[in-house]
């Protein structure tokens, strides 16, 4: 079984966080290193994929200034969508070509390791066909709830952008969007479904494990001191 490098980087702005995709996807194409799971949490940022609609944002220039929010432009799939604290982003840099060249298996199998996470903590999460990402029914006769987004770029079966699982999110910030571009759909967070307080420290080893696991791939952790000497010496191995 191949490796999967684990690297978390901490709270980076997603500017910094793509740039640091790129070079990764670079170095992947060139077989220079191995595939990589980043996780990461973002600063206040919307982001727009290349099927958003500028309608499913809600907010002026001016309000989102004044939250501190920024907002960017990306070519990942799907519509728009809110990244912040509390937020688990993982972003997989993985060659597809020798796993399984297979764009919807792919993003299904990012769906079920965080279905299999969530059911760790007691949640049962699920797929709705044609609404991408996991959902969880809440209390009462209400409609369910968005747990965790996916938007995903393939280049030369080469994987960029992921998934983002709120674990302990402000869930406010959703309201300066329809996320997703889905109107009637709220989102939700484990913090809430289980009312008690989770940390990031508590969701990611969960991730990491079923995601390695249904890539049939051995995970690995290498710091993001070591995972960038990595690529300045783009050849060297970890």
């Amino acid at each position: 079984m191949a490796p999967l490098i684990i690297s978390d980087v901490g709270l980076l702005s997603w500017s910094d966080a793509y740039a640091l995709q790129q070079r990764i996807v670079a170095a992947r194409k060139a077989g220079a290193i191995d595939d990589v799971l980043l996780f990461c949490e973002h600063p206040h940022v919307l982001t727009l994929g290349r099927n958003a609609s500028q309608k499913n944002l809600l907010a002026s220039e001016n309000v989102l200034r004044q939250k501190n929010v920024e907002l960017r432009e990306t070519n990942r799939g799907g519509d728009i969508t809110y990244h912040g604290p509390g937020q688990i982003v993982g972003y997989p840099i993985l060659n597809l070509d020798p796993i399984r060249r297979d764009v919807h298996w792919y993003v299904r199998t990012l769906e079920e390791a965080m279905i299999r996470a969530s059911a760790d903590f007691g949640i049962s999460a699920y797929r709705i066909t044609g609404k991408t990402g996991i959902w969880v029914q809440p209390p009462g006769n209400t409609p369910e709830e968005k747990l965790a987004a996916i938007g995903v770029h393939i280049s030369r079966w080469v994987t960029s952008h992921g998934f983002a699982y709120n674990v302990s999110t402000d869930l406010r910030y959703f309201d300066l969007i329809i996320p997703c571009g889905i109107a009637d759909r709220k989102a939700t967070s484990l913090e809430k479904l289980l009312n008690r307080n989770v940390s990031l420290g508590e969701v990611k080893p969960r991730l990491t494990d079923h995601l390695a696991d249904l890539l049939s791939l051995i995970p690995r952790e290498v710091s993001s001191q070591q995972l960038q000497a990595a690529l300045d010496r783009v050849g060297s191995a970890f």
